[in-house]
């Protein structure tokens, strides 16, 4: 599978050291159809920015998996420096956060979430 990337950088995070650890927490999302632009939007305009303001992560993107199935696939990826980063934002924001997403878009959509080592 491939994936076209649109990045949506947080630029108040400037500085990347080249030999840091980072990570990437992943969340793919398989989207009906009917839904997908009303998604899409929401997600640009309101998701990732309540995600981004919890201070946890530093940038993220936006990948479409390019397929010949008929599902539209999406992996939405936060970018992190310390695996307490994310330990804190999955007891803290995530539930708020998800339960928004599953109830605004229930029974369209299937999710699953993979961290990610940069190398």
């Amino acid at each position: 599978m491939l994936f076209a990337c649109l990045w949506v950088i947080d630029f108040s995070f400037t500085f990347i050291f080249p030999h840091s650890l980072m990570y990437i927490y992943n969340v793919t999302v398989t989207i009906e159809k009917s839904v997908q632009d009303e998604w899409l939007k929401w997600m640009r305009e309101v998701h990732i920015p309540d995600v981004m303001s919890t201070g946890f992560f530093v940038e993220n993107k936006i990948c479409k998996l390019i397929t010949e199935e008929a599902e539209i696939t999406y992996a939405i990826q936060y970018t992190f420096g310390k695996m307490e980063d994310l330990t804190n934002y999955q007891k803290t924001n995530a539930p708020r956060l998800q339960k928004e997403h599953a109830e605004k878009f229930k029974g369209k959509f299937a999710a699953f979430r993979t961290i990610l080592e940069i190398i």
